[in-house]
């Protein structure tokens, strides 16, 4: 959900040429699927473009090719430390709202759009940040 509705955010701001979005498992877990049927069906409802993205791993190559990796929550940290050798680039994404939380995963609560609220609180809160450090 995070992944297209941060391209549709920096789309309407036209800085979409700025930005590299992509979305991974900290896990196998879900690797080889696709979007769950509650997070297209907000993004519907929100007129959000989405494609056919399956679920594929990060790797320890990711931490050098982005910027900047965003988690939900401190569960996806712990499994990052046992991928990466360094952690500066990792952060829960309400961390730029001033939060000091997860959002919640929707797979176990049920609940879209709540992460769908927090996701957005986390996008506001990242691009501010994006724009009042220079990166923009």
């Amino acid at each position: 959900m995070a992944e297209f509705l941060f391209k549709n955010y920096v789309n309407k701001k036209n800085k979409s040429n700025l930005f590299i979005i992509d979305s991974m498992a900290t896990s196998r877990e879900e690797i080889g699927n696709g979007i769950h049927y509650g997070t297209r069906n907000i993004l519907d409802r929100y007129h959000i473009k989405y494609d056919n993205h399956r679920a594929t791993q990060v790797t320890k190559k990711d931490y050098d090719f982005y910027d900047f990796i965003i988690v939900m929550d401190r569960n996806n940290i712990y499994n990052l430390k046992r991928i990466f050798d360094k952690m500066d680039k990792v952060h829960l994404f309400l961390e730029y709202s001033g939060l000091n939380r997860d959002i919640s995963d929707p797979w176990y609560t049920g609940d879209f759009d709540t992460t769908y609220k927090d996701i957005m609180l986390g996008i506001e809160g990242f691009y501010s940040y994006l724009e009042k450090n220079g990166y923009l």
